[in-house]
């Protein structure tokens, strides 16, 4: 053997190290925010904050983590993609370390903040990578492995989050990263070339942009994450960050697209597949990270179900996707990319629109054969839509389009479950109206339901009959509020099918790259 073709074996182990240690940082990245709302009254309750004022905990990071993905392309030129990989991935162990230690609300939120603009660095910075090292006919295997972190963590983080709140601690949803993350240094130490840094180019930076971007996108992810809870433009405070964030995001497109040197370039998304796939994957990411925020909220306010249960539950959507994404590489051979993504995106929806029926015994057996559906569908639509989206994108242009499709799912997730908070209080509030103006004391099936009850209650040493009947209403109240939720879900679920039929009806409009069928499973 040459020396050629074994400097080129060393330097083909080394992107995939690189790979593979990029995806493991965007894994733990998306993965921490599920482990963390999973078990977020834990950790409210130990560190003494009250319900609204624990939801900053997730806000923070969320903000953070929404600003940094944008500027991520820019500062990797700047500092190089090595220092500024590699620096990010530790300061996100040492602050998941610190939020463990945390001991009242405020640390925990600043320490958040300051682990989510680490976090953030690492999801498009692993899609930078499978864009920028791998060659085209090896981006499809790369693909499926940044699809295990986008669409298998928010699966899977309910079920480790329940688990090691309920056998180890709530300090464990953190310490969980240290592990992992200190392989993924290991390997992106070991991969990525040094390269030397640029800084003459912060002095030509896109300030204007940039400034505008992160206040945009803060203050419309906090419009976002606490509208419901603050009543939405009943709140001045919300109106106020919601004119901020309409302002600064038009302003900043109209920045984009007149100065010489953008942060962003947003004339790609006048590509056609690049513009169709962002727009498939914005509407996808409302059905994944809405569907991960409606589920537990199902089974915990209708069946009961604490949070190991939930994770049980939620863990069929995202244990078959280890087995099966996988395969996806080798279907792209085989298959007509779009074909998959069409394929795929039918199954979410039908795993979705299965759930527009459902009764009180909808619970964890029912829930199998959609769980199912839903897992089979993101495994076969995510990574050749990512491929598809991406195919034809020069390397100069890979940051831009790297930050603008994870930005764009990382959006949808956020107004997808902001839209869920709303509609299923709206929807709750529209169902109880309905059935109650049915129930009346003066229909005789509801007399004898009252009756009957009121029976039982009489029966079970209440002496008084008028408090029997009282405690009678009040069951009576509970079962129609708890159809009126029932119903509520049900309509829930069917707006996130809506979003699937969405994304299909965009993917439709995909045309067939030449390089996205030649990927090698091998």
């Amino acid at each position: 053997m040459d020396k050629g073709s074994t400097r080129e074996k060393a330097t083909g182990l080394r992107i995939w190290v690189a790979v593979i240690g990029s995806t493991l940082g965007a894994f733990m990245a998306v993965l921490n925010i599920q482990i963390v709302n999973a078990s977020l009254a834990t950790v409210q309750g130990a560190i003494g904050a009250g319900t609204d004022e624990g939801g900053w905990i997730s806000t923070a990071y969320l903000v953070a983590e929404i600003i940094v993905i944008p500027l991520t392309g820019w500062l990797s030129r700047v500092f190089s993609m090595r220092r500024y990989l590699l620096v990010n991935a530790v300061l996100f162990l040492v602050f998941s370390a610190g939020c463990a230690l945390a001991q009242n609300l405020g640390q925990m939120i600043v320490l958040r903040a300051l682990q989510g603009f680490a976090g953030g660095v690492l999801i498009p910075m692993s899609f930078t990578i499978i864009i920028t090292l791998l060659p085209k006919s090896k981006q499809p295997i790369g693909m499926a492995m940044f699809a295990i972190s986008a669409i298998f963590a928010p699966a899977i983080g309910p079920t480790i989050g329940g688990y090691l709140t309920e056998n180890w601690g709530w300090q464990y949803i953190f310490y969980v990263n240290l592990v992992p993350g200190a392989a993924m240094v290991a390997m992106l130490w070991f991969s990525l070339d040094s390269r030397p840094m640029q800084l003459h180019l912060i002095k030509q930076g896109d300030w204007l942009g940039i400034g505008t971007l992160s206040i945009g996108l803060g203050t419309l992810q906090t419009v976002l994450e606490e509208g419901n809870k603050e009543d939405w433009f009943g709140s001045p405070f919300i109106t106020r960050l919601s004119v901020v964030a309409a302002l600064s995001l038009i302003l900043f497109v109209w920045i984009e697209l007149s100065t010489k040197r953008p942060l962003l370039d947003l004339r790609l998304v006048l590509r056609r597949n690049f513009g169709f796939g962002m727009a498939a994957s914005f509407l996808l990411g409302i059905a994944l990270y809405g569907l991960v925020f409606l589920l537990p909220q199902y089974l915990g306010r209708i069946q009961g179900y604490n949070p190991e249960q939930i994770g049980f539950v939620l863990a069929w959507i995202g244990l078959p996707q280890l087995f099966l994404i996988p395969l996806v590489p080798r279907l792209l051979r085989w298959f007509d990319a779009r074909l998959l993504i069409g394929v795929g995106l039918g199954l979410l929806a039908s795993g979705n629109l299965l759930g527009i029926n459902m009764s009180a015994d909808y619970s964890a057996d029912q829930l199998l054969i959609p769980n199912v559906l839903r897992a089979i569908g993101q495994a076969l639509c995510f990574a050749p839509l990512s491929a598809v989206a991406m195919a034809g994108i020069e390397p100069e242009n890979a940051g831009s389009a790297s930050a603008l499709f994870n930005m764009m799912r990382n959006l949808g997730g956020a107004i997808g479950i902001a839209v869920l908070q709303t509609f299923l209080t709206k929807r709750e509030h529209y169902h109880s109206n309905v059935i109650n103006q049915s129930v009346s004391v003066l229909d005789p099936e509801t007399r004898r339901r009252i009756g009957s009850l009121t029976n039982y209650f009489l029966g079970r040493g209440i002496s008084d009959a008028a408090v029997a009947s009282q405690k009678a209403l009040i069951v009576i109240g509970r079962l129609i509020r708890q159809q009126a939720d029932i119903m509520a879900f049900s309509d829930s679920f069917f707006l996130l099918g809506a979003a699937l039929v969405l994304a299909l009806a965009a993917s439709l409009f995909l045309k067939k790259p030449g390089t996205v069928n030649t990927g090698d499973a091998h």
